[in-house]
C-alpha cells in the first residue's frame, strides 16, 4: 500500500512539473489552469498526471521483469 501511494506522489509531483512548467505556458488560455476554479487546464494536468503514473508503473514492472 505504501508503495501505490509512493507511485501517486511521485506522479502527481512530475505530472504537475510537466504541466505548469513546460505546458501551461504554451497552451491557450482555456487551457491553462486558473486556481481553484475546474476547468479544462485542470483536466489537461490530470491526464498529464494520469500518464505519468502509467510511465512510472510500466518502468516498475519492467524493472520486475528482469530480475
Amino acid at each position: 500500500m505504501l508503495a501505490r501511494f509512493l507511485k501517486a506522489l511521485i506522479a502527481v509531483v512530475v505530472g504537475n512539473a510537466i504541466y505548469f512548467l513546460l505546458l501551461m505556458p504554451l497552451l491557450p488560455p482555456a487551457g491553462r489552469h486558473a486556481i481553484a476554479r475546474l476547468d479544462f487546464g485542470l483536466l489537461i494536468d490530470f491526464w498529464v498526471c494520469l500518464l505519468a503514473y502509467g510511465v512510472i508503473e510500466l518502468i516498475v514492472k519492467v524493472r520486475r521483469s528482469r530480475h
